[in-house]
């Protein structure tokens, strides 16, 4: 028996996820960036991450070869996760960014960051695996994390040093 999308999403929402929020520039330097819960360590030698991005992603192009930041975010940042899941909206407008090394705009007071270069792309299904190689990284040594599970932002556990 085949499983219906309503059903295979209401199981799904049944693992909390983190939430992060994923940056880069395109070739002419504009900033881009979606919110992302799907988003794993794959390896720590070398420190490599994967995070997983829809086919129809506004700017996918620049995800797929650029420097990326990947931002945690932290209990209050609701906003920010919300902001950057839209579409047709100035995602940057208005909010106070830093910059990675790689000229990255980055969501200031985030849990964690890590700077990343793209390594490899996989496409399957409906969305494609982006592998990337951790450069750089910087994190608090407490705070509580964003969390989403079962269709609402939760806030659970805390990141120890």
């Amino acid at each position: 028996m085949p499983v219906d999308d309503r059903t295979f999403r209401k199981a799904l929402g049944c693992f909390p996820t983190g939430v992060t929020v994923v940056t880069t520039v395109d070739d002419e330097g504009t900033p881009a960036g979606v919110t992302v819960s799907a988003f794993s360590s794959l390896s720590l030698d070398p420190p490599k991450v994967l995070f997983c991005l829809g086919r129809h992603t506004t700017s996918l192009d620049a995800f797929r070869s650029g420097p990326v930041s990947v931002s945690v975010l932290a209990e209050g940042q609701q906003d920010l996760s919300i902001r950057f899941a839209s579409r047709g909206i100035d995602k940057f407008g208005g909010l106070e960014m830093v910059q990675s090394a790689d000229g990255v705009p980055v969501p200031k007071d985030s849990l964690a960051r890590m700077d990343c270069e793209v390594e490899q792309v996989v496409e399957s299904g409906d969305h494609l695996i982006i592998i990337c190689h951790v450069k750089d990284l910087v994190f608090q040594t407490g705070g509580q994390p964003l969390v989403y599970f079962r269709g609402t932002y939760n806030i659970i556990g805390g990141c120890q040093p």
